[in-house]
């Protein structure tokens, strides 16, 4: 046994925590992640581990170290007053989050100073009460994260005012009459605050900049969404007209400086309400020499390998770099798709004409070419300028049906048999299901690498021509999607090693990565602890494989159980968020070491951003300003969030207006979430969500067990578990909140 083991083994408490305490004091200003911190002081036993996480707790807890995130931290040597961003909540549990931190800290309604979410702030420790957490209290506001509110108006007879649509303020904003812009009781508008609360005046005085409409059309529900969080809900008129100019033309000059890929099989498989198809696919047979099969040969199928053609629509060609295009597509960064709508990055006449790979078009692209064996084993690739002509648009259900028709089982992993006397049945189906048979290959390659399995549903409505929703369903990810979804993961892995991959001693160029940390050491104990009530295992350290293959074994073994779902979601909760980055981590989620995003540059920027840097870095430039680059990815990821969190404000509309004709009707559902102010329900049938508020649960006083996912009955120890089923009652469906109600049905 090692030194570090016998040392380890006998540690008591206070010893281990003066070891943390050297160690820290040892790094000023060094921030150290657990990983660091366990290797450094050669905490090598679980026990152990767990012991150091409880102790650095507390000494955030005292102030000695400052917990920078879930897993890391650092020496404390700030000071009394700092600086930070506030956070708002309607539940009056307002916070700070100190620059150089992710911990947040509590502010009350009376210390906040009117700060609302995403204000710069200034502020100061209060002294700190035994036994009761840290608080601080805002001294100044520095910087304003917005001025613009969206919400309902209310016109009297000598002022307005503006009931705004989130808890964000909290006042209603005072318009003058003359401010109002035309606008009605009931309409929706946006505002601009003009004068902010102060000592004398508390409520926010503005004036009307937009008039969205009428409360309750779907139009203008829809774009107040979009208005609420800031995002475009119309695209200015000069960028249109600068788009209209580019005609899309292919030149003899294109021609000349690109590889030909016209007369190769290529398709798109998209949505069937798609209209920009920015990936298209193609495959043509080849000997063992690398030459194209004569059509006979290949009709026989004596191909000895593959040339898989990933094509992309080549959008920077189009859009230069800080033109009036450009401009408005770094503001955006990124398509929005609500529940009936989607709103484009770019304008229309780009995304769904010019740069769109439509059929028996002639298009431009920006191609990874890869030559494989039978295996999908990767033989050579090579990132080339192209043209291209799609032969045919799919939507995925036209190709999972041909895949079906030929003796595929969707889900089972396994492609079809091989072909019958009579070939296969269905149009160009020896060459999809050759591309499906390839895409299933590099997919079981990837889950023995380390790939996590999460086969995520999502969340679908029909709608009628008004808008409104007739029925709502979950659409899971089959074959067809899968089919794509490989090619595109292989062509952006590619992408990024070609760049990212130098040799030892050598610096990268600069591109933007997208990473994905490790999970988060404290969510997967706790997730340990809560499977662990249901008989399962997992790993909550090692290696990144060996935990990825753990989490995959479970989520094997709960497949089809009535907790699958739960711990599906438990487990989803300790993962990490992936982002855009110049500073390569890898994926954890992939099991990639490179990893970027290249494959829909007409709906995200960084895509955009890729392709311009590998144009150049092909033509010999110098590495790209890493610090502007970073400055762009952050800003992307930031929007990527905000477009989430619009995108499930239109879902959570659309649920309730779905469910506003159903009040008083009774559903079997399960418990979906557990918070301290009540138990979220979702109903089998129909996947909608709602809240029983704790208040309705008036048999008993409820205690919330965070841990396990639960609430406990004081006197009568009734549980409600995340997962368990329950028959609602739907109570109320608040349109303007977004909000459905649910009571228990006994």
């Amino acid at each position: 046994m090692t030194k570090g083991k016998k040392a380890g083994k006998r540690l008591t408490k206070k010893q281990l925590a003066e070891r943390i305490e050297e160690f820290f004091s040892a790094l000023p200003g060094k921030t150290l992640s657990f990983k660091e911190i366990f290797r450094a002081l050669k905490l090598n036993t679980h026990p152990l581990k767990m012991q150091a996480i409880d102790i650095m707790e507390e000494m955030a807890w005292d102030d000695f170290l400052a917990k920078v995130s879930e897993n890391s931290y650092r020496l404390n040597t700030n000071g009394q007053i700092q600086e930070g961003t506030f956070q708002r909540k309607a539940n009056g549990k307002n916070s700070v989050i100190p620059v150089d931190s992710e911990k947040p800290i509590f502010v009350s309604e009376r210390n906040s100073m009117g700060a609302l979410t995403g204000d710069k702030v200034k502020f100061s420790f209060m002294a700190r009460r035994v036994n009761h957490i840290k608080e601080a209290q805002v001294i100044e506001i520095l910087e304003r994260k917005k001025d613009t509110f969206v919400g309902r108006l209310k016109v009297d007879k000598d002022m307005a005012y503006l009931i705004p649509q989130s808890d964000v303020l909290a006042h209603n904003i005072i318009i003058p009459r003359r401010k109002i812009k035309g606008g009605k009781t009931d309409d929706k508008a946006v505002v601009r605050v003009t004068q902010w609360p102060d000592e004398e005046r508390k409520s926010p005085i503005g004036e009307v900049i937009d008039i969205l409409g009428q409360t309750g059309d779907n139009d203008v529900e829809m774009n107040t969404i979009l208005a609420q969080y800031g995002l475009p809900y119309k695209y200015p008129q000069a960028v249109e007209e600068a788009a209209k100019k580019i005609t899309g033309e292919v030149t003899k000059k294109d021609l000349d400086e690109r590889e030909d890929f016209r007369q190769v099989f290529t398709c798109t498989i998209d949505p069937r309400d798609a209209k920009d198809f920015d990936d298209a696919l193609s495959i043509r047979l080849l000997d063992a020499q690398g030459h194209p099969l004569t059509p006979q040969a290949a009709k026989q199928g004596k191909a000895a390998l593959y040339e898989v053609g990933v094509h992309i629509a080549d959008v920077s060609h189009y859009v230069t770099e800080g033109s009036i295009i450009d401009k408005e597509a770094v503001k955006r960064a990124t398509s929005i798709y609500l529940v009936d709508r989607t709103i484009p990055m770019l304008p229309e006449h780009l995304c769904n004409f010019v740069c769109s790979l439509r059929p028996n078009e002639e298009k431009l692209a920006y191609s990874v070419i890869f030559t494989m064996d039978a295996d999908a084993d990767i033989k050579s690739s090579r990132i080339v300028h192209t043209v291209i002509r799609s032969d045919r648009r799919y939507a995925y259900e036209e190709v999972q049906q041909i895949l079906e028709d030929n003796g595929v089982i969707d889900g089972t992993g396994e492609p079809a048999p091989p072909a019958p006397k009579g070939g296969y049945k269905g149009e160009n189906a020896q060459l999809l299901i050759l591309l499906d048979r390839l895409a299933k290959q590099l997919r079981s390659k990837r889950f023995k690498n380390g790939a996590v399995k999460f086969d995520r549903e999502e969340l679908h409505f029909d709608i009628d021509e008004k808008g409104k929703p007739t029925r709502c369903y979950f659409k899971s990810s089959k074959d067809a999607n899968k089919l794509i979804e490989e090619f595109m993961l292989l062509a952006n892995r590619t992408v990024a090693e070609t760049v990212g991959k130098v040799k030892k001693g050598r610096k990268a160029k600069t591109l933007p990565y997208r990473v994905h940390d490790n999970p988060d050491p404290q969510k997967m104990e706790t997730l340990r602890q809560f499977i662990a009530k249901f008989g399962y295992k997992v790993k909550t350290d090692g290696t990144k494989g060996a935990m990825a293959k753990s989490i995959n074994k479970l989520m094997d073994d709960v497949e089809g159980k009535r907790e699958g779902k739960v711990i599906q979601t438990v487990a989803l909760r300790a993962m990490m968020k992936a982002k855009y980055t110049t500073h390569n981590i890898g994926h954890f989620g992939l099991a990639f070491d490179y990893y970027t995003h290249f494959t829909s540059p007409i709906r995200r920027y960084p895509d955009t951003i890729v392709h311009r840097l590998l144009t150049r870095y092909q033509q010999g430039a110098r590495s790209a300003n890493e610090k502007h680059c970073e400055e762009l990815c952050e800003h992307c990821s930031d929007m990527e969030l905000v477009a989430q969190n619009a995108e499930r404000d239109s879902i959570k509309y659309k649920m309730v207006e779905f469910m506003a004709d159903k009040l008083g009707q009774s559903f079997d559902a399960h418990i979906s979430g557990i918070t301290s102010y009540g138990i979220y329900a979702e109903i089998d049938d129909n996947h909608c969500e709602g809240m029983i508020p704790m208040r309705d649960l008036d048999n008993d006083y409820y205690e919330f067990d965070e841990r396990n996912f639960c609430l406990v009955g004081r006197r009568h120890h009734h549980k409600y578990q995340l997962g368990d089923a329950i028959r609602i009652k739907v109570a109320k469906a608040n349109l303007e909140k977004k909000q459905l109600d649910f009571a228990l049905d006994e």
